[in-house]
């Protein structure tokens, strides 16, 4: 098994709370993530046992990534927001997750991976990691158009 490890971090121009409701919403994914889909498979997706599982690829190409949520929480006061999600193979072990937390009039995110790759050799490992990062810092742009292409959210109450 060869350890994959990155971190990546983004800085968007959206409140927390946006960019947390993004994150935690696995099925939205597929919006910004290339040739990624999300389903849930049992529980409350935003809540800890919750599991969905990720397909990336394109048809006998495809990544199987199936995941349990083991810690989720998003404070509204302070927009600080953690998760993590155990990876349960087949091919991908290990955890994953991200935190959130305000940065002036924005947040900024870092999203971490810790895997392990059957039948991967280890001296790809290096290669593969700083390949899987920028994958994920290419999503976190394409999140960051995706939040920027929405109207932003009113304040108020309706009567």
């Amino acid at each position: 098994m060869t350890p994959i490890r990155f971190t990546v971090t983004h800085r968007f121009d959206q409140p927390p709370r946006i960019v947390w409701d993004e994150m935690v919403d696995w099925p939205a994914h597929g919006e910004w993530i290339p040739a990624t889909r999300v389903e849930i498979d049992e529980g409350d997706p935003q809540a800890v046992g919750g599991m969905f599982t990720g397909y990336t690829g394109y048809g006998p190409l495809t990544l199987v990534d199936h995941m349990c949520i083991t810690d989720i929480d998003f404070d509204a006061d302070s927009g600080v927001g953690t998760c993590e999600v155990d990876k349960l193979g087949p091919v991908l072990k290990g955890r994953a997750g991200f935190t959130i937390g305000p940065d002036g009039a924005g947040t900024t995110l870092e999203w971490f991976e810790d895997v392990t790759v059957p039948y991967l050799p280890g001296f790809l490992a290096p290669l593969v990691s700083k390949l899987s990062a920028l994958g994920f810092a290419q999503g976190m742009r394409s999140l960051a158009k995706v939040l920027d292409s929405r109207p932003a959210p009113t304040g108020g109450t309706t009567v």
